[in-house]
């Protein structure tokens, strides 16, 4: 499903809701990166094996693609700043029974203000119209109030997981809450300019069934 948005983000500063840097373990090559390089690698070699004149320069890109593999450090996206490994961060519902949802839309503004006003998570009722109220507690965690059926509501916390400033944003509910719930929001420039691209993919296990 697509639709066109062209709502205004709020004007209120982001810089107390990022999240603070933490240590980084050295990865950043994503679980689909480190397969195709471990093939990869192997089929370099294989072909090393196969061809002498050619081993110098074989051997080493070979190994260098199985060590890829093997540990998800790569040097070159450290240079460029690129991290593949964070999206595979992302923590799934539990596996059991729940449902899931995932739609895209298009809305008609800046890639950095659409993510703004997402992370500003206070908002999120303004378009979801299930939610009551998103209370943010700190850095990370948040307080969820949403409807249920025949006027009640339920309540739980959650925490953000994963961020990439402008790219994702991805949170879950806390352990023992009462909607076992994980989200992720996803943006990239829209084709042609025509604003950004905003997908959302959805998992939640509703505490009274479907």
């Amino acid at each position: 499903m697509a639709s066109t948005y062209n709502g205004v983000a709020s004007n209120e500063s982001w810089e107390n809701l990022r999240r603070p840097q933490t240590a980084d373990d050295g990865i950043n090559v994503g679980k689909t990166e480190r397969l195709v390089s471990g093939i990869a690698g192997a089929a370099v070699i294989a072909l090393a094996l196969r061809r002498k004149r050619l081993r110098g320069v074989l051997f080493p890109l070979g190994g260098t693609l199985l060590s890829r593999a093997v540990t998800g450090r790569c040097a070159v996206n450290r240079a460029l700043g690129r991290n593949t490994a964070k999206a595979d961060r992302v923590s799934p519902v539990a596996r059991r029974e729940g449902i899931k949802v995932e739609r895209t839309i298009t809305v008609n503004r800046p890639r950095e203000e659409v993510y703004h006003f997402w992370r500003q998570l206070e908002n999120l009722p303004r378009f979801m119209d299930h939610l009551e109220s998103v209370t943010v507690l700190d850095e990370d965690r948040s307080h969820w109030v949403a409807k249920a059926p025949a006027g009640t509501k339920v309540e739980w916390d959650a925490t953000i997981q994963d961020e990439i400033e402008n790219e994702l944003i991805a949170w879950r509910s806390l352990e023992g809450s009462a909607v076992d719930t994980a989200a992720s929001v996803h943006f990239r420039r829209a084709p042609g300019g025509r604003g950004t691209e905003v997908r959302v993919s959805l998992k939640y296990n509703p505490p009274a069934g479907k």
